[in-house]
């Protein structure tokens, strides 16, 4: 593959939150319906499977989530059918501490790697949409952490 069509997308952020908040954000399913513009308005299913509509194909992406609270780790599986779900992107949250930011603080790094079947127009597509839904992600989940002071 090409520098302009690298086989995996990264992007991060930095929140201001605690590591273990970034974390329970990360894996809600429910949650994603604020940031993952692949899968809106989300509805949960039965075993731990949702689905919710691209905006950008206007078709159902079903999505089953496996998080390691022990390694702050997040791995999401998706697909157009809830029983062909493959591994797409994955969610590591790192304490602010371990990167001498403030302790109150956490990195969110979502990686997604291109398969096979992804067009280039899809792929550069990708890379937008990862700037994007991190910047989502950060938004809401600071938007959150204020309404819980309040």
């Amino acid at each position: 593959m090409s520098s302009l069509h690298p086989p995996a997308h990264t992007a991060s952020a930095e929140v201001a939150v605690p590591a273990r908040t970034a974390f329970a954000f990360m894996a809600d399913g429910m949650k994603q319906t604020h940031w993952a513009l692949g899968s809106m308005n989300r509805r949960a299913l039965d075993d731990g499977i949702f689905v919710g509509t691209s905006r950008f194909t206007f078709q159902e992406l079903y999505v089953r989530l496996d998080a390691q609270p022990d390694l702050l780790l997040v791995d999401y599986y998706g697909g157009p059918e809830p029983d062909a779900l493959r591994w797409i992107v994955s969610a590591r949250i790192i304490p602010g501490d371990q990167l001498g930011i403030d302790e109150n603080h956490s990195l969110i790094t979502l990686t997604t790697w291109r398969h096979a079947s992804a067009t280039d127009a899809e792929w550069d597509l990708r890379h937008h949409v990862w700037r994007t839904e991190i910047a989502l992600i950060k938004a809401r989940i600071e938007h959150e952490s204020t309404l819980a002071v309040a």
